[in-house]
């Protein structure tokens, strides 16, 4: 696919046409109204931006295709005076002369892919590439076998959650994060809030993309710390990946896996995730929760609770082990488990389960 035109920026007007020129290539390519608008919006950010701080220059909107899925790919070319930094110019609410602006902020959440150049002062000019991917989903061959569960609080002197959670299916793949804003209130809420808004509407990138993406969402926030596992049902296999200072365990394992953690703050000084890949077997039960829990506690002060459903298991958790002084968040996810010759299960509360010392 070389479907290919280059719009010449130099006056605000031009960016109508740029606008035009993007939701026809999007509507050619496959793109719904909503996802052509979007990318309309992008092109028109991203001209505003070469004449307010550029000066002018060239777009070039291009129909690409990569592993058998089509998108369409935005690259914006000037000789202005460089970006000095380019992930603080991809943060909402930083516009200077001499930078993109604010802009970018939204070029990164409604794309999917953002790459940046810029190398002041020895050069001028800034290349900017960016990529949203027609996004088809397939229905799935069979039902999803996985159950996720989670239960959340604040902290209790707090309105605002400054954790939050998401969950995502389709395919054949299922998708859970738990994200932890720095501290507690309103700006650890706002944090948390970034992120999961950039997780729901990436969910299914890969992971190391949507950690680069929530780190150039969060660089205006205090920041957050996250784990996200993706677990494909029908390979039967876990990819996860953790910055910060979430907890992950994984019970009722074979062997237990080796999670890598990197340590630092998403959107601050976080390093790349080391992304793992482990088996995923019918008995597995994987349990991540943010550090307003106690972290030390084994299983079998839960194992009672395995037959009841993630969503009871995350919030008797949550029930005995939240601390006192922070937000707390625990996620659940296993395999559903088909009801017993009685055709049901006692409750947990039935059997006065969970009570185990910690």
């Amino acid at each position: 696919m070389t479907q290919s035109k280059t719009i010449l920026i130099s006056h605000p007007s031009d960016g109508v046409a740029a606008k035009s020129a993007a939701r026809e290539l999007a509507g050619l390519l496959g793109f719904d109204q909503k996802a052509g608008e979007e990318i309309a919006l992008v092109v028109s950010e991203l001209a505003g931006n070469l004449v307010k701080h550029a000066g002018g220059g060239s777009l070039i909107l291009t129909a690409v295709e990569e592993h058998g899925q089509r998108g369409i790919e935005i690259e914006s070319v000037d000789e202005g005076p460089g970006i000095k930094n380019l992930d603080q110019a991809a943060t909402d609410g930083f516009s200077t002369v001499g930078s993109l602006g604010c802009g970018l902020g939204a070029v990164n959440r409604l794309m999917d892919e953002l790459e940046m150049r810029s190398f002041p002062p020895a050069t001028r000019g800034t290349h900017l590439v960016c990529r949203r991917w027609l996004r088809r989903p397939r229905p799935p061959a069979s039902c999803c076998p996985l159950e996720i569960g989670a239960a959340t609080r604040p902290h209790p002197k707090m309105e605002v959650n400054g954790d939050a959670f998401v969950i995502k299916e389709w395919e054949e793949s299922a998708l859970a994060a738990v994200i932890d804003g720095l501290g507690h209130g309103q700006f650890a809420h706002r944090a948390a809030v970034k992120a999961a808004q950039y997780v729901e509407t990436h969910f299914d990138r890969p992971l190391d993309d949507i950690f680069r993406g929530v780190g150039l969402s969060c660089r205006a926030t205090r920041g957050v710390v996250m784990a996200v596992a993706l677990i494909n049902w029908s390979l039967r296999k876990l990819s996860l990946a953790n910055v910060g200072n979430v907890e992950v365990r994984m019970v009722n394992s074979p062997q237990p896996p080796s999670f890598r953690v990197r340590r630092g703050v998403i959107g601050l000084n976080a390093p790349n995730p080391v992304i793992t890949e482990h088996d995923w077997h019918e008995d597995n039960i994987l349990i991540i929760h943010s550090d307003g829990l106690r972290s030390h506690w084994t299983w079998k002060d839960f194992a009672a609770l395995e037959p009841e459903p993630s969503t009871v298991i995350a919030q008797r958790m949550l029930h005995l082990l939240a601390r006192d002084h922070d937000d707390a968040t625990v996620l659940v996810v296993k395999n559903r488990k088909s009801a017993g010759p009685d055709g049901g299960r006692k409750s947990a509360t039935d059997q006065n389960l969970g009570q185990g010392p910690l």
